[in-house]
């Protein structure tokens, strides 16, 4: 049997603040793997230390204590500089208000992570368009955010996430700012993602999203535990 890679592994992880004389304690002893190809939620609601957890897994932040591997390769102890570079190369950031420059059209708006890889002009140009046609943006990859609906929104974030073949796509509540239907469409897209072999991890505090992951790991007062699936 072959065994599956893991794109993701924390063992005892702990993350903590000092508040004055205080030290406050966020996350308490993670241990939390992912595989190549799993689909993972992580719910919780607000103040339970999932947006922590998010900024870890995302290398925007640094764990206090333990350990967390990113595709086999320590996370502790990197520099700034190495952490940019672990992001662009490893990680695809999907974020709830989606973080487009509105300035920029779609097309544009995908490009920049490409850009900021020092790939040619020409083939990150390719490589934009081919991903925007994927997450179904063909007639709209010359338009700008505010011409663009809330769900196109949301697709052009999709694509500038995939873009770069990132090893995982992270999303921060992703359907956030949508309504339910458009909400749908964009979790459509993730199984279609997940299926493809894609490997995700979802951060939300809406449990009929989070039943859409594979798996559902739940986090209350920064601790973490898996849900047993129903029969």
């Amino acid at each position: 049997m072959v065994k599956q890679m893991k794109i993701l592994e924390m063992k005892n992880l702990v993350k903590s603040y000092p508040i004055g004389d205080q030290e406050q304690v966020v996350l308490k002893g993670i241990n939390l793997s992912v595989d190549r190809g799993d689909y993972l939620s992580v719910l919780g609601p607000s103040g339970s230390g999932k947006s922590t957890l998010m900024n870890i897994i995302g290398c925007l932040d640094v764990p206090t204590d333990g350990s967390y591997f990113l595709s086999g390769e320590p996370i502790k102890n990197r520099t700034e500089t190495e952490l940019a570079v672990i992001r662009n190369k490893e990680i695809g950031f999907i974020f709830q208000q989606f973080q487009l420059l509105p300035r920029l059209t779609a097309l544009k708006n995908v490009e920049l992570p490409l850009i900021y890889a020092q790939v040619p002009e020409k083939k990150r140009h390719e490589q934009a368009q081919q991903i925007l046609e994927r997450v179904g943006l063909a007639d709209r990859m010359h338009h700008r955010p505010n011409q663009l609906s809330g769900g196109q929104q949301q697709r052009v974030a999709i694509a500038r996430a995939l873009v770069t073949e990132p090893t995982l796509l992270l999303a921060d509540e992703p359907t956030g700012a949508l309504d339910q239907n458009t909400g749908h469409q964009i979790l459509k897209l993730f199984s279609s993602l997940h299926e493809e072999g894609k490997t995700i991890v979802m951060i939300t505090h809406d449990a009929e999203v989070a039943k859409n992951g594979s798996r559902v790991v739940r986090i209350v007062d920064g601790n973490l535990t898996e849900e047993v699936p129903h029969a």
